[in-house]
């Protein structure tokens, strides 16, 4: 193109003729002449139509001026619009219709403008916008290319947020840097929630959440500035700047002194520091507190780091998730534990909100471990504890009902919901608890019988249902429901041993349908006279019916109605606590009517004394296993207060929850019998019927008159039903029971109750003895030999020992009830012989105990030898040889059974060959002391102990192991882990045994000789070490121990032990001890005289180490939930003279075991003032009052 278009054709001419020169630069070559001329026309045309729609809008303007005129403000508005049109057509290169000026001009580049824009749909697919979805035929090229310049870019900085793609960060690292001193906080923008407050702006610095944020981000800890301080390591998440240090420090301390003390800023620190009355504190030791402090928060960051990898790793490592969750209180800690929080005005409100914030971020870990692991039921329990504190009853409540109705087969998740439901304080009533022990064991029973297919039965559901209901029964006997609690056994030994055949297929449900019409027909049941169960009276039915006995054939003694108000000038609340301990004594049987008087349901005075089927149909079980079955029966037993062995009953899941009587810590105490006095230890649970104070004292020894009839009724009616070897253990039960009961008359003191309870207690010995079955029981005669003992009957117990060793025969050391029967002779011979002087006996041969001892070993007739025997040295040293041989043999051959412990056990009855060492072991250890000194007697005993106890701790081990990997054969594997468990238990019980034998022994040398306690604290604390829940060996040790004026050794063991173990019995004998420590420094005190010296130094400071102990005790789970430790506080802060603090205490264990009416009834002997009060918490809660205080007032008005 020419630099003039107009005469480019005259240029090109003359170019031509003229001589070529270099003019390209005046010629524009990319132009081209047929667009100049279109161009040229176009631009006329324009022209012609724009004045044409000129002139037709100048003739409708007149026409509107001729009619109405708008007003001035509208036409100024009108002609703003327009020039804010015209602005925006110009900008967009568009002409504008609504505009006539003729000044407006048009330029040829605007219509090439537009002549392209109308070619858009011949454009490539990169120069527009559009959805994939809507091209017609498939491109190369499927984006666009923005050419258009985004001007807000130039005054935002920063691209539009939308335009900028997402995505997701995995880890939070960055190359490069060292991990131990630098990382990189990244913050994600959260997510705006629609319908929030938009004028709402970010958290202050004050606010709750930027201070959390403060404290949980750690600082990067940065090298210093300063050269001299090179080992210094500043908390600051910056590089400071290395001027004016010393100026900024001194602007800081003075900006830090403005306030009440230096409110103009003129005082110096140190004189700031003066007027509030502290000293100033050394740099340096405030550098390096800050520098431990950083150095904390860098190792807990790394901790979390480390948890959060392995669980990115091991994400169904269940032990690990709840490690993680716990680990949270350690780091909150350190996270809120600063010195700005010691410092605020409100620390109580403070740690409240810090607990909560610790209880959130632990409830959201919880749930994430629960999203990774939807079937872990240890997770989903963790998280309902973490909730507990968190919502509120009805929203936990709903959360429980859920997880049961999805796990309902797990035995373990019941227990815990049942525990929930029990002690949960605004849902408890006796009944809501009572229906959900139903519910549990009905759903239990259908998972058993195969009725629910959803869910198969987990091995050992017989065992946990039976365990369950045995807790139901002690529920239902703390809240004072004796009644219901018997029934529930009487309708199971009935459901179990006196079954029909034509219903032993069915299931348990269709069971329960059949068993109803027997239970509501009104005759006998077990325990009452003339009962012949339910099997007969479904015979006797399709025959016709029962006839009704005669009047004349019961022989019934009426009891006299004794008055029950025998003090009327005691206060009104000892005369309601009097009055109702004394009918929970009598009447603890349910009220049947009597059919011969005429009697009917009408007649009975309290109708809570009358059980319903619906009370406890849903709970009966049906128990296949005969070990079961009779564990069932020694529950029974138990339950009203027989000793029973503690092997053949199983032990609870939860025995902190039966915990309630204050003889548990004081047993062991008898001196007079220091080697026999633990032969029946105290397990702790009140019997039926004994629901008194904390220290009341029981009138009854037993269960009295009608309480043993009904024991008679129940025995002769079961044993006809059982095998031989079960029926020994029933009657071995009943023997104990006898001498129990002539113990309890001995520490009484009255001569004429003892001999009242000894001519009783021998006359049913008799009796037993002189059955077929019994007559060559030596366990029978053991115990009858001992109870002739206790009645001090010396000569004649000798003789009964020596009949029953006779009925043993010749079979010496290889027979375990010989060996028991006489270990037994042997230590009372010793406990009532001269004392042993030295470790051994002056005159070997001459005594009686090693005489027993000696013939034992030979295998000869073990008569009671008179004072002028002897026995010869050699027979000395061979019985040493035939105790050595004979205990060697029993250890190899200890290791041979756990690998089939079916053959251990003997055809017809349980004998495992673990029984004969705690008889074996004892008379070798005994006749070693008695003929050498202490040392040997330990040697003998480590020995045992230690092979015995490291094959316990391997079987449990093993027993572990297959639990995870047995997942087939379930009633085989039932069967055989039955089988193990029960080996695996007695081994422990003979471990324990021997440990108890070895101190006791220990301790009657201690007593007898001069000689330092170090073997016998030594041997007690290797015992307490592997056995903690050892009553009898921490009466031992705290009876040691008080001996001593400091009791930081004891403090030390005591924190070691509790540290590792989660039982309440080391807490509880760790109180026992302070306060008989507070008790002898109290006594010394007072019984001084000013003249004389203190005989022991005083002691400060133990009731705050007392109560410490105790609330340490109660944040336990198992603590929480012991109704003995909360008893024992409560007493504990009344006689400390802390009345208001024991008040508080009670409510509080209201929230912990409101079902406990012992409870109630300490608070109304310690508190009597609020009598009122806790009667109608009682009844609110339906826990059983049988005094209302309206029939008291009656009583006393009378």
């Amino acid at each position: 193109m020419a630099l003039f278009p107009a005469f480019a054709e005259v240029a090109t001419n003359e170019v031509e003729d003229s001589p070529k020169v270099e003019l390209d630069w005046l010629n524009n070559k990319s132009f081209q002449t047929g667009d100049a001329l279109s161009l040229h026309n176009r631009f006329i045309n324009k022209g012609i139509e724009r004045q044409d729609e000129k002139d037709s809008r100048e003739v409708s303007s007149a026409e509107d001026e001729d009619g109405q005129v708008p007003p001035k403000k509208k036409k100024k508005k009108s002609e703003k619009k327009r020039k804010k049109k015209k602005k925006h057509k110009k900008r967009s290169g568009k002409y504008s219709n609504s505009s006539g000026s003729d000044s407006e001009t048009i330029y040829p580049s605007d219509l090439k403008k537009e002549q392209e824009a109308d070619r858009t749909e011949a454009a490539p697919l990169d120069s527009r916008f559009c959805w994939l979805d809507d091209l017609q035929s498939p491109t190369r090229q499927s984006f666009c290319v923005d050419r258009k310049p985004d001007r807000a870019n130039w005054t935002y900085k920063s691209l539009y947020k939308g335009d900028v793609a997402r995505y997701k960060r995995k880890g939070r690292s960055s190359l490069g840097l060292d991990a131990c001193r630098q990382e990189i906080s990244w913050e994600d923008l959260t997510k705006k929630q629609r319908g929030g407050d938009k004028k709402k702006g970010a958290d202050r610095y004050f606010s709750t959440v930027s201070r959390q944020l403060l404290r949980s981000v750690p600082p990067l800890p940065t090298l210093s500035a300063n050269p001299d301080c090179r080992n210094v390591i500043s908390t600051s998440s910056f590089l400071t700047l290395c001027g004016n240090e010393e100026e900024a420090k001194g602007q800081t301390g003075d900006r830090s002194q403005m306030s009440l003390v230096n409110p103009l800023g003129v005082y110096d620190s140190s004189t700031a520091l003066w007027l509030q009355g502290k000293g100033k504190q050394d740099e340096k030791e405030h550098q390096t507190q800050d520098v431990q402090t950083d150095q904390n928060t860098v190792v807990l960051a790394g901790r979390t780091e480390e948890f959060n990898r392995r669980l990115r790793e091991q994400p169904d490592n269940i032990q690990l998730w709840i490690e993680f969750i716990k680990y949270q209180d350690e780091l909150s800690a350190t996270a809120f534990g600063g010195e700005e929080e010691h410092k605020a005005n409100n620390p109580a409100e403070h740690h409240k909100s810090s607990y909560r914030a610790v209880l959130e971020k632990k409830l959201s870990i919880a749930e994430r471990a629960v999203a990774t692991n939807p079937g872990c039921i240890a997770l989903q329990l963790e998280r309902l504890k973490i909730c507990q504190e968190l919502w509120e009853s009805s929203a936990l409540a709903k959360e429980w009902k859920k997880l049961v109705f999805l796990h309902p087969n797990s035995a373990p998740l019941w227990r815990e919901y049942l525990l929930f439901t029990q002690s949960y304080f605004s849902t408890f009533t006796v009944s809501k608890v009572n229906s959900a022990y139903g519910k549990c064991l009905s759903t239990l029973s259908a998972v058993r019988d195969g009725s629910m297919v959803s869910h198969p039965a987990l091995p050992g559901v017989e065992e946990d249902m039976l365990d369950i209901f045995t807790q139901q029964c002690h529920f239902l006997r703390q809240a004072g429901h004796s009644e219901k609690a018997i029934s529930l056994f009487q309708a199971m030994l009935d459901f179990t041993f006196f079954k029909p055949d034509s219903v032993q297929k069915l299931s348990t449900k269709q069971q329960v349908e059949f068993f109803e019409p027997f239970w509501d027909s009104g005759e006998a049941r077990v325990g009452e006279l003339g009962a012949r169960g339910w099997k007969a009276w479904m015979l006797q039915q399709e025959r016709g019916g029962w006839l009704q006995p005669n009047a004349e054939d019961e022989d019934e003694e009426e009891e006299e109605d004794e008055e029950e108000v025998k003090d009327r000038s005691q206060p009104r609340w000892a005369v309601w606590l009097d009055v109702e301990s004394s009918r929970e004594a009598s009447h603890w049987l349910p009220w049947r009517p009597d059919k011969s008087k005429g009697q009917s349901e009408e007649d009975c005075e309290d109708p809570e004394r009358q059980v319903l089927f619906d009370d406890i149909g849903p709970s009966l079980i049906c128990l296949s296993s005969p070990d079961l079955q009779l564990r069932l029966l020694l529950h029974f037993l138990s339950f009203l207060g027989l000793p029973v062995d503690s092997v053949l009953s199983g032990e609870p899941s939860q025995p902190g929850l039966m915990l309630e009587n204050l003889s548990f810590l004081t047993q062991g105490n008898d001196l007079q019998r220091p080697l026999t006095s633990h032969d029946l230890p105290d397990l702790g649970v009140n019997s039926i019927g004994h629901m008194t104070t904390l220290q009341g004292i029981r009138k009854l020894v037993g269960l009295g008159k009608q309480g043993e009839r009904f024991v008679t009724n129940v025995l002769n009616m079961v044993q006809p039903v059982l095998p031989a070897h079960h029926r020994a253990a029933l009657s071995l039960s009943l023997v104990q029971y006898e001498k129990l009961k002539v113990l309890q008359s001995v520490h009484s003191g009255n001569k004429k109750r003892l001999r009242l309870q000894g001519k009783r207690s021998k006359r049913i010995m008799k009796r037993l003895l002189k059955e077929p079955d019994n007559r060559s029981s030596l366990v029978l005669w053991r115990e009858y030999a001992h109870l002739e003992w206790l009645l001090g009957n010396l000569d004649e117990a000798r003789k009964v020992f020596s009949t029953a060793a006779a009925l043993g025969g010749s079979k010496g050391l290889s027979c375990s009830h010989l060996c028991e029967l006489c270990l037994l002779w042997a230590q009372l011979e010793v406990e009532d012989g001269p004392n042993v002087h030295g470790g051994g006996l002056r005159d070997v041969t001459a005594s009686s105990a090693v005489s027993v001892l000696t013939r034992l070993a030979e295998g000869t007739s073990l008569v009671f030898p008179s004072s002028s025997q002897s026995i010869s040295p050699v027979s000395i040293l061979k019985a040493r040889k035939s105790y050595e041989q004979a205990v060697t043999a029993n250890l190899l051959t200890l290791d041979q059974n756990p690998h089939n412990p079916q053959a251990t056990r003997k055809a017809g009855h349980e004998d495992l060959q673990v029984q004969q060492f705690r008889g074996l072991v004892g008379c070798y250890a005994l006749f070693q002391y008695l003929t050498m000194d202490i040392h040997a007697a330990n040697t003998v005993y480590s020995q045992a102990r230690d092979r015995m106890e490291g094959l316990h701790s391997k079987l449990t081990l093993d027993s572990k192991c297959e639990k995870e990997t047995n997942l087939s054969s379930r009633e085989a594997a039932a069967d055989s882990s039955h089988t193990f468990r029960y080996y695996v238990n007695r081994l422990a019980s003979e471990c324990e045994a021997l440990a108890i034998q070895q101190v006791a022994l220990h301790r009657y040398h201690n007593n007898t000789n001069v000689c330092p306690l170090a073997s016998l604290r030594e041997a007690l604390t290797a015992a307490l070490s592997t056995w903690p829940s050892s009553a009898p060996l921490w009466s031992i040790y705290v009876q040691m121990e008080n001996h001593y004026h400091s009791a930081g050794r004891a403090r030390r063991f005591f924190h070691s032990v509790v540290r590792n173990n989660s039982s309440v019995v080391p807490r509880l004998f760790a109180i026992v001890a302070e306060q008989q420590r507070k008790q002898m420094v109290d006594a010394a005190q007072r019984s001084c005289c000013h003249g004389s010296a203190l005989p022991i130094l005083p002691e400060n400071g133990l009731s705050n180490r007392i109560r410490g102990l105790f609330e340490s005790a109660i944040v336990t789970k198992i603590g929480a939930h012991c109704p003995l430790l909360w008893r024992v506080y409560m007493h504990f802060l009344v006689s400390d003279g802390k009345v208001d603090k024991a008040t508080g205490i009670f409510y509080k264990a209201l929230q912990n075991i409101p079902w406990a009416k012992g409870l109630y009834m300490d608070a109304v002997q310690l508190f009597p003032e609020h009598l009122q009060e806790f009667v109608d918490l009682m009844t609110e809660k339906e826990l059983r009052v049988r005094l209302p205080l309206e029939e008291l007032d009656i009583l006393l008005e009378d």
